[in-house]
């Protein structure tokens, strides 16, 4: 499989609107940080995991022309924002998207897009086929497989996956021992790591160093990183061996 990271800011991006420090000002395109968001791809089948309001760029800087399917951790605003811009897509594919995501998050998509889920759809509106994820249980896409898992993200369990040995998880401070015993023998591990100060739902950056050295992934990538964190030249320099920053448009293969 081919994985692109699409986006790896915080939900206000970096730079941030009216800041000024470091970060936000510095001339190192990797501290050019969108909302987070990761395209999965087989020979066969394409999936997304999380939409947020940068959707329709990545799209076109990835040259993404069709999709299967859309996967989501959870239902923030800055990962599901961007679902109106399936459209073209649909059209396209001519048939819905479908959109995997845990119960909770799937009834908060049909409050916040009811238009999409109507009976009486006016015509171009989106269609989307949904399809509940259940924790722990595998689903099928095409010829990927992938392991849903739970993480918490402060006081909201949400959803990380494992595919293949590829383990993807934003948006956390706490992972379970369950999960943990699910993540052995990875090649690439993504993981939340927000700034170098504790957050209330995030790993800090000595937080998410801790947690790669228990999951022990042949490498491991830091994603969600805010402004706060400094600019990546500066803090990648503090990582162990094997750990690196992530930036919009890392590719890798697993």
């Amino acid at each position: 499989m081919k994985i692109t990271i699409l986006g790896t800011g915080t939900s206000q991006g970096v730079p941030v609107i009216g800041c000024h420090c470091t970060t936000c000002t510095s001339d190192d395109p990797r501290d050019n940080r969108s909302r987070c968001s990761v395209l999965i791809q087989s020979e066969t089948t394409q999936i997304i995991i999380d939409v947020g309001p940068d959707f329709r760029s990545q799209m076109l800087d990835a040259k993404v022309n069709s999709l299967d399917a859309v996967l989501l951790t959870h239902e923030h605003n800055d990962h599901i924002i961007g679902l109106d811009d399936l459209r073209p897509l649909l059209f396209t594919n001519k048939k819905g998207i479908r959109i995997h995501g845990e119960e909770r998050v799937l009834s908060d998509l049909k409050h916040r897009f009811e238009y999409a889920f109507t009976t009486h759809s006016y015509p171009g509106a989106p269609s989307f086929d949904v399809k509940e994820i259940v924790p722990n249980t595998k689903l099928t896409i095409g010829d990927i497989t992938i392991l849903p898992l739970r993480v918490t993200h402060g006081r909201l369990p949400i959803l990380g996956f494992r595919i293949g040995k590829f383990g993807y998880f934003t948006d956390t401070n706490e992972i379970p021992n369950s999960t943990i015993a699910e993540l052995s023998e990875l090649d690439v591990l993504v993981l939340d790591a927000l700034r170098p100060t504790p957050h209330h739902s995030h790993f800090s950056l000595e937080e998410a160093i801790i947690m790669t050295k228990r999951i022990a992934p042949q490498r491991a990538y830091f994603t969600h990183v805010s402004h706060l964190m400094g600019p990546t030249s500066i803090w990648e320099k503090k990582l162990p061996r094997n750990i690196y920053p992530t930036y919009d448009g890392l590719q890798f293969e697993v």
